[in-house]
């Protein structure tokens, strides 16, 4: 019997566990895992599997990835409205990048499942007070006090059921209209009218121009559902595994097992030991994987990774999201680059501009600036261009909401504006305009990566 044949769904429970909380009721969490146990799955295998086939041609050029969303998905945020106006911007952030980069985008939030966050620290200190962290509102509360801080299983159906419902709304809108391209590219015209935003209504423009041609010749969301639907997955970090191993099912089509808390689930970048509990987990599982690669990552440690999670080097199964901040990555990036190579290990090459680029602003709130955040993106597209090789997609923390809580882009938001609309309960997400903003500087990207590869060629 082979390793992987040779898998359960509890094997993590014998590892090394980080990041994850002690429940204090053993009793109690068992009831909780009882009852998920019993519930249907939020995604299923096909849907899965479709992801990979797409993540495969995204790894050979033939596609490129969004992936976009809150940072911690809140209970007390939640709403059919944040969800339509975030799952909105990423529509109009992935026509951008299409019209860019000229192939499919495959779209992902960071949706209907990311409720844990791993912590910098056990504990925090308020005024002399100190509690455990706050780990996102599927583990416990954000309130500071000894009541909230206490980890409490029964939050875990409360998550399934927000993630549940946020999946229902996704699909509706995914596949009943809302989606139509020519419906989300008005919406885009709309954010050129802003100023400072001119330099992006060529693009637009040009997109527009490309729009009427097809429905001069017929081609519309009517006639080509192509144009009037999307897919759309899901992802988040998978952190309470618990939780993950109460919705992991055996697929009866192909005999694998399956995730069935999201399409693609990742690993931290404070999870990512190579004996511990979460590697082992999602070694086990057919979904994509994510790695986040921080600045500690080692050539030794992500061929060891990489060999554990996909021994059989199966195109699609792997995203690496590089997380190492603006002006780090020229140092990094190439090494990590060159080691995967090495091996012919087929993965997604993602940047994540976020998580390296997070500061303490002189009011005292923790933002990103936008300039460090599409700095590490042009150093992303610079490296793989220098190494020859593909850079696959972006991934943001964003929202649909007109936050403020990183500073810049075309509306320029400052640091004397952070305190009016921060609404985020861990780390600060780009608003709507900040995102298309990246989208239309992604798209220039893409395009001069495009041209080189053509002149090479």
């Amino acid at each position: 019997m082979t390793a992987a044949s040779s898998w359960t769904k509890s094997d993590w429970r014998a590892k090394p566990r980080v990041q994850m909380p002690d429940y204090l009721d053993a009793d109690a969490l068992e009831a909780v895992e009882a009852q998920l146990r019993q519930y249907p799955p939020l995604v299923f295998a096909g849907e899965a599997r479709t992801l990979r086939d797409e993540l495969a041609a995204v790894s050979r050029g033939d596609g490129f990835l969004l992936q976009g969303g809150d940072c911690a998905e809140s209970f007390a945020e939640f709403s059919a409205d944040n969800i339509r106006d975030t799952f909105k911007v990423m529509l109009q952030m992935a026509t951008v990048l299409t019209f860019g980069a000229k192939v499919p985008v495959v779209k992902i939030g960071r949706m209907a499942g990311q409720f844990a966050k791993p912590r910098s620290a056990p504990t925090e200190t308020v005024n002399g007070v100190e509690l455990p962290s706050y780990r996102g509102d599927i583990i416990n509360d954000l309130d500071f006090t000894p009541e909230a801080r206490i980890p409490n299983p029964e939050k875990m159906l409360r998550a399934y059921t927000q993630a549940a419902a946020t999946l229902n709304l996704l699909r509706a809108f995914s596949k009943g209209g809302f989606a139509d391209i020519h419906r989300v590219h008005s919406w885009t015209l709309g954010f050129t009218d802003i100023n400072d935003a001119e330099r992006y209504a060529d693009m637009a423009n040009r997109i527009q121009d490309a729009l009427d041609f097809m429905t001069a010749a017929g081609v519309t969301g009517a006639t080509a559902h192509e144009l009037g639907q999307v897919d759309f997955y899901t992802s988040h970090e998978a952190l309470l595994l618990e939780y993950e191993e109460a919705l992991c099912r055996l697929d009866s089509t192909s005999g694998k097992w399956l995730a069935g808390s999201g399409h693609m689930i990742w690993i931290g970048d404070r999870t990512r030991q190579t004996d511990g509990a979460h590697v082992e987990f999602c070694k086990g599982v057919q979904n994509p994987i994510g790695i986040k690669c921080g600045p500690s990552m080692t050539r030794s440690d992500l061929k060891v990774l990489l060999d554990t999670l996909n021994p059989n080097r199966e195109a699609g199964r792997i995203v690496l999201i590089n997380r190492f901040g603006a002006g780090a990555v020229n140092e990094i990036l190439p090494k990590l680059v060159r080691a995967v190579e090495e091996e012919a290990h087929p993965v997604v090459w993602t940047c994540d501009p976020m998580h390296g680029n997070t500061i303490k602003a002189e009011s005292g709130y923790k933002t990103r600036p936008f300039e460090s955040v599409l700095r590490e993106v042009q150093e992303f597209f610079e490296v793989h261009r220098a190494e020859g090789t593909i850079p696959g997609g972006v991934h943001f923390e964003m929202t649909g909401q007109d936050v403020t809580e990183c500073t810049g882009g075309v509306r320029a938001v400052t640091d004397e504006d952070l305190s009016s609309r921060y609404h985020t309960a861990c780390d600060p997400r780009l608003n709507a305009s900040q995102s298309l903003e990246l989208a239309f500087l992604v798209a220039e990207e893409l395009s001069a990566s495009r041209d080189a590869l053509r002149a090479t060629a």
